[in-house]
């Protein structure tokens, strides 16, 4: 039976992803359980979560021992243990996939994070996660460094479905959803069929927040420090209007009419990292209507407790949001250099993870076979 709070927020159109997968979460049974009582309909996945995962060594004992027998090394590995979770996932939320007709029961795989400045290497990496996942219901996580821009376009026009991240600034937003358009025009021209292919655009919240917070509270006046915890939700609110703007043209009625479906806004980074903020604010005060949440299970569980949905939180802000960045400039906080810095530390902080990853499951595959 469905959580109230998960389902009120499922009503007012937003789709829950969870921001986490295991073997061992599908094997016992806990993500049925939580597209059954929280109204999860997706799951997305990132470098630090796989590297999580791979930790608990038992689930994936007997496939790196495998692997280790066949002489693989630790990209192979890396790419056969993850591509596999995400296969079976994609097999759990087969159903909701077709209920949704593609919509939801989406599972997400990223590529090699250190191809983040490489835009060819983006590309052939994605067609070769596509390929071995094989399933229509996967997504493939591009990020959206100036180099991933033409990456989502040729992966798009292959059509692949494109979960672009690691979104910081509105003007990069823009970048995001015109290379989406781009993709489909190119699509369309190749006579693909653009109702199946689907996107959603990952834009980042509470990294917003915690760097903005840091500058606040080295200007250190009242008026400054007053601002804090407000900057992630306004930045989004505001990447909502430039959606809908964007998804209302003339250009984008014409691939409408093709068949093809907008890219959705997909809030991410929704775990709060203040502990003085209440829990649950980057999903109730984000909650609109044909929107992504992808939410770490502590999120999904404070929802679940205490998570007050009021409908719509988002299209009746957009002044005051304007007037929270109007602040901050006001202040002397450099909106250009924050989502900057935020790009730089988010691609970095992947690739830390993915080392971490690969230098943990070299040490699986050497005791393997004896070293």
């Amino acid at each position: 039976m469905s959580n109230k709070n998960t389902q009120a927020l499922s009503e007012v159109g937003v789709s829950i992803w969870l921001d986490d997968l295991s073997r061992t979460l599908m094997s016992d049974g806990d993500l049925a359980k939580l597209i059954e009582e929280r109204n999860v309909v997706g799951v997305t996945t990132n470098p630090t979560i796989f590297a999580t995962a791979l930790s608990d060594g038992a689930a994936y004992d007997t496939q790196v021992k495998e692997l280790a027998g066949k002489g693989a090394d630790v990209d192979q590995a890396v790419f056969e243990i993850t591509t596999d979770d995400v296969r079976t996932a994609c097999d759990q939320f087969r159903g909701l996939y077709e209920s949704t007709d593609g919509q939801d029961g989406r599972v997400s795989i990223e590529v090699d994070p250190r191809l983040a400045k490489d835009t060819d290497g983006t590309i052939e990496a994605a067609k070769k996660l596509w390929a071995r996942v094989d399933r229509s219901n996967v997504m493939i996580k591009i990020p959206a460094t100036r180099e991933g821009l033409p990456a989502i376009t040729a992966a798009l026009a292959e059509g692949i479905s494109v979960n672009v991240t690691l979104i910081f600034s509105l003007d990069r937003y823009r970048d995001v959803m015109n290379a989406y358009l781009e993709g489909l025009e190119q699509a369309k021209a190749a006579d693909k069929d653009l109702s199946t292919i689907r996107s959603v655009a990952s834009f980042f919240v509470s990294r917003v927040d915690t760097e903005i917070d840091k500058r606040l509270d080295e200007i250190g006046t009242e008026q400054a420090t007053a601002l804090k915890g407000q900057a992630g939700v306004a930045n989004a609110r505001l990447a909502y209007q430039a959606f809908e703007e964007v998804f209302s043209t003339p250009r984008w009625q014409s691939l409408a009419d093709e068949g093809a479906h907008v890219q959705r806004p997909l809030w991410a980074s929704t775990g709060v990292k203040n502990p003085e903020y209440k829990d649950t604010m980057y999903v109730v005060d984000l909650a609109a209507p044909n929107t992504v949440n992808t939410m770490p299970p502590k999120t999904l569980e404070a929802v679940a407790d205490h998570g007050q949905v009021d409908g719509d939180q988002v299209t009746g802000y957009y002044e005051r949001a304007r007037e929270v960045l109007a602040q901050l400039d006001s202040f002397g906080v450099d909106y250009n250099d924050v989502v900057a810095v935020l790009e730089d530390e988010g691609v970095s902080k992947f690739e830390d993870s993915w080392s971490e990853l690969l230098t943990s499951l070299q040490g699986e595959l050497d005791k393997a076979v004896g070293k």
